[in-house]
């Protein structure tokens, strides 16, 4: 027979049973996304339109002509005017985006864009033209300029910086490659002025998701930038922000690579808004 030990007892008792915790503590935690990427997805949106409405001209160029008679200089004016806007306006809307908020420059820009292509509907004359898609759009679409992209990128990432820039700095083709075929369909099927006011459905549309998503700095939602600390997140340049842009745009006139890019970009300006887009009847 088996000798059992005196004093051992015959049975042990079963342990008792260890709380750890409530049901939702013992969940995996669930991986929030970053903040940075819905203002990076904010801004995407802001590009592509801005894109978009800046090359909408091109496509309205021949309804223009079949209904004023006007020639395709009379127009193009137009469309001069909002490329020099364009591209004069991006640095300094970078200063006013320094000094007043990322969120009120770009809210204004859409409505600008909106109230310029909204008001073409009305015009009867050439410099109404010349005013609402050259001036009104040119001012709007240059504060969405691509500078944009350095100023979210440097407020919201630091790794996957690189990445982020290239993927906003692509909204810009992406913009003319989805709203030039809408609206020239639109155009088409139901005439230039209800094309004019669906861009400025448009821009009025991105001004909610602006107003609900975008953000000045990481600290506003009480973040850090992506992939980095809070001494990342630098206070903004309130002061004598416009004086730092031209400040900027002489330092850089005194540089060979400034101008190869300038030269560069006008070519491609030249050949996009001159040669490809439609140049209807002379």
């Amino acid at each position: 027979m088996r000798r059992v030990t005196r004093g051992a007892p015959l049975f042990r008792p079963h342990p008792r049973p260890v709380i750890l915790g409530s049901v939702s503590e013992l969940r995996a935690p669930v991986r929030r996304i970053h903040p940075a990427w819905w203002v990076a997805a904010v801004t995407f949106l802001a590009l592509v339109g801005a894109a978009g409405f800046r090359a909408v001209p091109g496509v309205l160029m021949q309804p223009l002509q079949d209904e004023f008679g006007w020639s395709v200089t009379t127009i193009s004016a137009a469309v001069a005017v909002n490329m020099a806007l364009y591209g004069l306006t991006a640095p300094f809307a970078a200063a006013l985006r320094e000094r007043f908020g990322i969120r009120p420059v770009i809210t204004a820009a859409l409505l600008v864009v909106a109230a310029g292509s909204g008001l073409t509907v009305f015009m009867t004359a050439s410099w109404q033209l010349v005013l609402c898609w050259g001036v009104l759009a040119g001012l709007g679409t240059g504060s969405m300029a691509l500078a944009l992209v350095a100023t979210v990128t440097g407020r919201w990432f630091v790794t996957r910086r690189g990445l982020v820039s290239g993927v906003l700095t692509a909204g810009g083709a992406a913009g003319q490659l989805v709203f030039l075929p809408l609206i020239a369909v639109v155009a088409e099927s139901s005439g230039w002025r209800v094309a004019a006011l669906g861009v400025a459905v448009a821009a009025l549309a991105v001004v909610p998701v602006v107003l609900l998503v975008l953000r000045e700095r990481p600290r506003d939602l009480g973040v850090t930038a992506y992939g980095g600390t809070a001494a990342d997140d630098r206070d903004p340049v309130r002061a004598g922000a416009a004086r730092i842009a031209v400040r900027a745009l002489l330092d850089a006139g005194r540089t060979k690579p400034f101008w190869y890019l300038a030269l560069g970009m006008m070519i491609c300006g030249a050949t996009t808004m001159g040669l490809i887009q439609p140049p209807g009847r002379s």
